[in-house]
């Protein structure tokens, strides 16, 4: 049987599941529930919590009652059990008056939350037929919740045949681990918790343990390079250049490249750290030993404003030291262009410093032997290449990826697992820390007159919005009507700008550039701040709709202030909650980051590394799996003997990853 067999499934749901990468029935096999109804324990009423989905059962007091208001139907009842009772509402829903009944015992299942009176009710509470643990899915858009969960049920039954066992019997053995298709039925089809926490822990297991073989094969073996040699005294002298003196963890990081760039293969290493930490200034000395060495070194930085700011920072540090820079912009004039390839192909300039198009063609490097690149940018395999065709003979350059978002050491490993790690854990002394604070809706007024007196002291906003333009599906702030709000209203005194993601790329551009000269005031914009600009006299970060970000995104979005001398704040428009109040009382990225595993879980982190397409959705996962298949992937790539169970895994993982395989190889 193959996918377009499945009873249910015509051809606009066969599109709507091949849009979402379903392609098969193993794919749909493994699109797991993203979460559980339990509806196997029962929650007396009267000890049921605001905000805890559980099961109730009762009956009803009396017969529930139908009204209407301005176009909307209102059911409403009340179900009582031996505890207490507990009133019930359904919206629209005017078929459940007829679906009710209070002579009947009801398996209800919701969410209870608090009505205007500030009494606990559920809103919407799900009839249930069963007492069991129901999985609940997140299918393609406009794909009914139903019809999905049906789907998955039908292809159980063809299970044997479409999802082959991934894992060598030893490896199960050695971690305990039950076989691939009792894990699918089970995550499926639960019997009881223990058999899907089974499931779950195997399912995990095999995803992490394939995607870090992925990695390794992706990660191959490290090409030729050119070795960079240094003495202590060069080091010295780089620090005694700089305005202040290197924090610990500057000086160990330099020294853990230094020592990669001694080697006779190409360094990979990524050099991870918290807002201000002072990567740029340890990226300067690999350049400036790069240069001493008599060699070139590129940096490439994601927007033109950026390798503008880079720019002028290279210039004050290193052209002091003897170290030629210079800048390549895609925007450039041809007389500007012709004279910018001339100084890179002669090595006049020792550092090259510009967009993507260092990449381009037309661009030929004297002996260019260390690029430095920022995240958002990172080398995949081609560009490695690409690399590789401009420097020296059959040598590739060392490569070294600056990250400013801290993320748990467990996490970068995997996220990351073809490149080795630096952590730069420590903020230099004399920052001021950006104080955080939650504003609720109704103190805006007195938010904006805040904003105003900032800008009457020469200080600008940021206004960071959710989304870019309005959605009726989405109950969210966008840039464009926050725009077009303040322009008319309450800001309207202000120069006020917007940029998001989509904008013209030189109408982008200019808009950073006038905020960044101080021609604006007030930038309302989306996440597209959020790599990029450095603007000392920014002092106020808003970020709208607060909640519908994760913790580290929105500490990263308050590292866009406080990059001056004057005091500076991050306002979070929504109700508090314990995530929000984490950010407020920390200032520490890996703390945050932490918080933001333990409370979110690593599928969300890794899932983001698929474009949307999550492929670690619904996986059960914690620390201290990662780290047990981190010690399995490594023992097998050490251990001769375990060469054939090395060699089913990384089959498997070429089946499992290779789209995934294929899109970081091409970033």
């Amino acid at each position: 049987m193959e996918l377009k067999d499945l009873k249910g499934l015509g051809r606009v749901r066969l599109e709507a599941l091949n849009k979402a990468g379903i392609l098969s029935l193993t794919d749909l096999l493994m699109t797991l529930p993203r979460a559980y109804r339990d509806t196997s324990v029962i929650t007396p009423i009267a000890e049921i919590q605001e905000g805890q989905p559980c099961c109730i059962s009762g009956y009803l007091k009396d017969k529930p009652k139908l009204a209407h208001f301005r176009g909307i139907s209102r059911v409403t009842a009340t179900i009582c059990d031996e505890s207490g009772k507990l009133p019930l509402i359904w919206y629209n829903q005017p078929w459940m008056k007829d679906q009710l009944s209070d002579e009947e015992l009801l398996l209800l299942f919701g969410k209870p939350e608090r009505n205007k009176a500030g009494k606990l009710m559920m809103n919407s509470p799900r009839r249930e037929k069963e007492r069991a643990l129901i999985p609940e899915y997140a299918p393609p858009a406009g794909f009914p919740a139903k019809v999905f969960a049906d789907l998955i049920q039908q292809a159980l039954s063809e299970l044997e045949a479409c999802c082959p066992e991934t894992l060598p019997q030893s490896i199960r053995m050695q971690y305990h681990l039950c076989e691939r298709n009792f894990a699918l039925r089970q995550i499926h089809a639960p019997e009881n918790p223990e058999m899907l926490t089974l499931a779950q822990r195997r399912l995990a297991f095999e995803q992490l343990l394939l995607y870090q073989a992925a990695l390794s094969i992706l990660r191959g073996t490290p090409g030729n390079a050119i070795p960079i040699a240094h003495k202590e005294n060069d080091i010295q002298r780089f620090w005694q250049a700089f305005p202040y003196p290197p924090t610990g963890a500057q000086s160990r990081v330099l020294k853990e490249i230094l020592t990669d760039m001694q080697q006779p293969t190409a360094m990979r290493r990524m050099v991870q750290g918290d807002v201000g930490c002072g990567k740029t200034a340890i990226a300067m000395g690999a350049i400036y030993i790069s240069a001493r060495a008599g060699k070139q070194s590129a940096l490439m930085a994601p927007t033109e404003i950026l390798a503008r700011q880079h720019f002028e920072s290279a210039q004050k540090l290193l052209e002091p030291l003897g170290v030629k820079c210079g800048l390549l912009l895609g925007g450039m004039k041809a007389k500007e262009r012709r004279e910018a390839l001339a100084a890179i192909a002669n090595g006049d300039w020792q550092l090259v410093i510009g967009t993507h198009a260092l990449l381009s063609e037309g661009v030929v490097y004297q002996n260019l032997a260390l690029a430095v690149t920022d995240e958002q940018h990172r080398f995949g395999v081609r560009q490695r290449q690409l690399l590789s065709q401009k420097a020296l003979g059959d040598r590739e350059p060392h490569v070294l990826v600056m990250s400013a978002t801290p993320i748990p050491r467990t996490l970068a490993l995997i996220l990351y697992g073809d490149l080795e790690l630096s952590v730069v854990d420590e903020l230099p002394p004399g920052r001021t820390p950006v104080k955080t604070r939650i504003v609720p809706e109704r103190k805006r007024d007195g938010l904006y007159s805040f904003v105003k007196e900032q800008a009457a002291a020469g200080r600008q906003t940021y206004i960071v919005c959710p989304l870019v333009e309005e959605s009726e599906m989405i109950n969210a702030v966008s840039a464009q009507e926050m725009y077009a709000d303040l322009v008319n209203g309450p800001l309207s005194s202000l120069r006020i700008g917007l940029t998001y993601g989509a904008q013209d790329a030189m109408e982008k551009e200019k808009t950073l550039a006038a905020f960044s000269a101080g021609d604006i005031d007030v930038l309302v914009s989306t996440t597209v701040i959020e790599v990029g600009v450095n603007v000392p006299n920014a002092t106020v970060m808003i970020i709208e709709n607060a909640d519908r970000f994760g913790l580290s995104q929105l500490h990263q979005l308050r590292g866009r202030v406080g990059r001056g001398a004057e005091e500076s704040w991050c306002f979070l428009m929504a109700e508090p909650n314990e995530r929000l109040t984490t950010l407020c009382s920390t200032n520490d990225g890996f703390v945050i980051a932490r918080k933001d595993l333990e409370m979110r879980g690593p599928g969300e982190f890794l899932g983001t590394r698929q474009h949307g397409d999550s492929m670690f959705a619904g996986m059960q996962m914690d620390a201290p799996l990662i780290e047990e298949t981190q010690k399995c992937i490594r023992t097998l790539e050490k251990d001769p003997a375990r060469a054939e169970d090395l060699s089913l895994i990384q089959a498997s993982a070429r089946v499992l990853f290779q789209a995934h395989l294929k899109q970081v190889a091409l970033n």
